[in-house]
């Protein structure tokens, strides 16, 4: 790495270099990051509901994810994407969106998680060779486990918020 892009952060370089978790992933819209979103942009056409396939298809490791972001076809709320298949908030800088603004997925990446908690390995899919010498992970991102935590904890809260979201009848009781 030359001195000219050790100043740039760890996400624009990966950019640079590949395709990155903005171009390649579902990312999860919740309720509440739906309305966030929607707050702060005034737009509300960012969003679409795709069943998922593969990795992303619901599982039974983690019931609240499981009943919640999905819906009974096997679908959910992903942001969507741009005609090249980047997020449609991709930006030449990364993410246009602030941090407190962007969905609860995004902010937690790249660790993986549960409703039990962190898991202790980080997210294999990062450019770690793109890092400063004796950078690490988490600090390349401006990141902490304690943190992480919070977050992780917020999305499973704002799960429970799926129940009244005018997208989601399917778990709302019969009236």
């Amino acid at each position: 790495m030359t001195s000219d892009t050790a100043d740039i952060p760890l996400c624009v370089r990966c950019s640079r270099s590949r395709k990155t978790c903005c171009q390649v992933s579902e990312i999860y819209c919740g309720a509440a990051d739906k309305q966030r979103i929607a707050e702060y942009t005034g737009r509300t056409d960012f969003y679409t509901f795709v069943v998922a396939e593969g990795d992303w298809a619901p599982g039974d490791d983690d019931p609240p994810w499981r009943d919640l972001a999905f819906r009974p076809d096997g679908s959910r709320r992903i942001l969507a994407r741009r005609a090249d298949g980047d997020c449609t908030f991709l930006g030449s800088a990364g993410c246009t969106l602030p941090m407190e603004t962007r969905p609860l997925i995004c902010r937690l990446y790249p660790f993986d998680y549960d409703h039990q908690g962190l898991r202790p390995q980080l997210s294999h899919h990062c450019p770690t060779q793109l890092m400063k010498p004796g950078e690490t992970l988490l600090g390349a991102l401006d990141m902490t486990r304690e943190v992480a935590e919070r977050w992780r904890a917020q999305l499973y809260r704002e799960l429970e918020l799926e129940r009244d979201d005018e997208d989601r009848a399917d778990l709302r009781p019969a009236q």
